[in-house]
């Protein structure tokens, strides 16, 4: 999400008659077009992988102390202990960043709702479909996700027993699910904004994902 301020949510009914209605529905088509970049735009995926990075970065933290505590000897402890509170330093706060950006995300989908309930008008609710956004974020999503699973699954397949520490086995598992699960969330909000985004353009109505 950027730092610009939401759209205003729409007049109440009892000042509809007060208001021009043709400034109402200009300011309508774009609310909706711009909550509509804000919940599926280019902007808003890479947040998503950024918040990605970020748990990636303090996992791997994680994983070094893994490896380090498996050297069993002081130095290594030491070492370990530096590492896991690097890695809760950087995992803690991306874990508020997440529940922000979660929180700037029902916001918008509230004020996207809103307003398109707010005089429905199929042709100017087309344009939510946004078939270009949903299929970048669905083949971009999808790739990650895959990789997550290839990373999760090698990563146990590939493991030797006196070669293979439980350490390296741990970090690579889990930052595969970073990947995979980053992809699962883009994909359904992808495929959830779409059919909401169509049932928009046929009923005039609907719960945005």
């Amino acid at each position: 999400m950027t730092s610009r301020d939401l759209p205003p949510p729409p007049p109440p009914a009892h000042l509809r008659a007060w208001m021009d209605e043709d400034v109402v529905r200009a300011d309508r088509a774009r609310f909706l077009a711009d909550l509509g970049r804000r919940s599926l735009g280019l902007g808003r995926l890479l947040l998503l992988w950024a918040v990605a990075a970020v748990f990636a970065l303090g996992w791997t933290f994680v994983g070094m102390a893994l490896m380090a505590i498996e050297e069993h000897d002081p130095l290594s402890y030491l070492f370990g202990l530096i590492f896991a509170v690097l890695g809760a330093g950087v995992l803690i706060p991306a874990g508020f960043w997440f529940a922000w950006g979660a929180k700037r995300d029902r916001q918008v989908r509230r004020l996207l709702q809103a307003w398109a309930e707010y005089d429905p008008d199929p042709t100017a609710a087309a344009g939510l479909r946004a078939p270009g956004r949903s299929l970048a974020w669905l083949l971009a999503s999808f790739a990650m996700g895959a990789l997550g699973l290839w990373v999760t699954f090698g990563a146990a397949a590939s493991a030797r027993p006196g070669e293979t520490t439980y350490g390296e086995v741990t970090y690579y598992m889990g930052f595969g699910m970073i990947l995979w699960i980053t992809g699962l969330l883009g994909l359904g909000k992808a495929g959830a904004h779409y059919r909401w985004a169509v049932r928009v353009f046929r009923t005039g109505g609907g719960t945005p994902p």
